[in-house]
């Protein structure tokens, strides 16, 4: 397969949530024809006021040979698509990529791969750096890995999405426990500006000026600026990235250490915090409301 024109290649899009919709939007206004399939068949509605195709089912989106990007939930959700359902690779009829930029487990990335390639379709993981406001201006960061013919088939794709890509090799997995590596490192910020804003807030000093302070000095960077406002304000609706997905991807990266026999105390005391998040009926949340743990110890009512 060549490298595709926009007028010649139609493209599948599964999954328009609050990532998948802006990205798939991106594709569309970039000139591309896009057949698109979601559970919720009304999300698609502005998709197909601006030329896409709406299918019935996931396997709708594919033609032979062709190209179709997923953006699912969990690894359920990509499994159920894309690995039991045989009819979706199938459906390449022994062509095609299939982008999948979901955050899942490698093992689940490993396992897809293989599917895949016994069918002759290649399969990428391009997990993506970004919350729906960077998705919709198409300012992504793409984690891109797996065969290097297909990566450079879908590279044009994917700067309709994103700033940069970081490609990870041959492996696709590999760009899924780097996608891991990023959110546990996010997680970790967070409970290290709760704690921080909480032992400011007893002291009677505000915490939106230590949120100042430490974003405009020491901790410049997009997660202090953008979730240490969050958390200083305890501003955790609507959720750009919900709280039970947090928990999914600190689960993940709890289960690669574990078999990977590395040692995360961090991630230990992060997996305790999202649990009893959970269990204080704050799934729905923005992810940033793992924050509110450290404020409960203290005895601090938001």
């Amino acid at each position: 397969m060549t490298n595709p024109s926009k007028k010649e290649v139609s493209l599948g899009f599964i999954g328009l949530g609050n990532m998948g919709l802006p990205m798939a939007t991106n594709l569309l206004k970039a000139g591309y024809q896009l057949r698109v399939y979601n559970r919720t068949a009304h999300k698609a509605d502005p998709l197909i006021a601006g030329g896409a195709k709406l299918v019935s089912s996931p396997s709708d989106v594919i033609e032979p040979g062709g190209i179709v990007f997923t953006m699912l939930a969990d690894d359920a959700a990509v499994e159920s698509v894309a690995g039991s359902n045989s009819d979706f690779v199938d459906r390449f009829a022994g062509g095609g990529i299939h982008v999948s930029m979901s955050t899942i487990a490698p093992q689940t990335a490993r396992d897809l791969a293989e599917h895949h390639a016994k069918r002759g379709v290649a399969y990428l993981a391009a997990p993506v750096i970004g919350r729906p406001d960077r998705a919709a201006a198409g300012t992504l960061f793409i984690l891109l890995a797996g065969e290097s013919n297909a990566k450079q088939i879908v590279e044009p794709l994917l700067k309709s999405l994103g700033q940069r890509i970081f490609d990870f090799g041959e492996k696709p997995w590999q760009a899924n426990v780097a996608k891991l590596v990023v959110n546990f490192n996010i997680a970790a910020a967070i409970e290290c500006m709760a704690e921080a804003f909480t032992l400011a807030e007893k002291e009677e000093i505000p915490r939106l000026k230590i949120a100042e302070l430490l974003s405009e000095t020491l901790f410049t960077g997009a997660v202090y600026k953008g979730y240490g406002d969050l958390v200083a304000r305890h501003q955790y609706k609507p959720a750009g990235f919900r709280l039970r997905l947090g928990w999914k991807d600190v689960r993940l990266v709890l289960q690669v250490a574990q078999e990977s026999e590395t040692p995360m105390p961090i991630g230990s005391l992060l997996g305790n915090r999202f649990l009893s998040a959970l269990a204080k009926n704050r799934a729905d949340l923005d992810w940033s409301a793992l924050a509110l743990g450290a404020s409960d110890d203290a005895g601090l009512t938001p």
